[in-house]
């Protein structure tokens, strides 16, 4: 399992940040914040607000998804409690959320899409489908996730989307 774990830290390690320009920091970090919960929480209250019943029930279809797959991300951190990668960008989340598997971001960013690409909007998929991986990967070049934490989040989040849309 070690000779697994310094795989992952050594692919992780790649896909860093941490030595690059300034500029590409900032784009990282922008894509990293991108994910966050309040941010899509935010957007979809604006949508339930000024929507229509359609609109609305969309909204709450994805913030249900939010929720779900937030549970299952942190009753799984705080079951695996693996460390996340040291770094200094991300202060926020190291605070508030030490653990790195799996990464809640890959997961929501994931599970958003999938639901987007079965309840529409078909604009909204092909942007979804470009923003998700680089969301992803933005969470290990910030050094806030190594890669095996992003690609388990991803997994869920699939497995989140087609869950609910199977209920739904």
């Amino acid at each position: 399992m070690e000779s697994l774990l310094e795989v992952d830290r050594r692919w992780s390690a790649r896909i860093s940040f941490a030595e690059r320009s300034a500029a590409l920091r900032s784009i990282g970090a922008l894509l990293a914040h991108s994910g966050d919960s309040w941010f899509w929480g935010a957007g979809l209250a604006a949508v339930w607000v000024f929507g229509d019943v359609l609109q609305k029930r969309w909204a709450v279809g994805l913030l249900v998804g939010i929720f779900v797959t937030a549970l299952i991300v942190i009753a799984l951190k705080f079951l695996i409690r693996r460390r996340r990668p040291k770094g200094e960008w991300g202060s926020i989340y190291r605070r508030t959320d030490p653990h790195s598997f799996p990464s809640g971001h890959a997961a929501r960013a994931t599970m958003l899409t999938v639901l987007v690409i079965g309840w529409g909007p078909a604009w909204l998929a092909p942007i979804l489908l470009i923003w998700t991986p680089l969301v992803t990967l933005s969470r290990v070049a910030m050094d806030l996730h190594y890669l095996s934490d992003a690609l388990a989040g991803a997994m869920l989040g699939i497995a989140v989307g087609i869950g609910i849309l199977l209920i739904a």
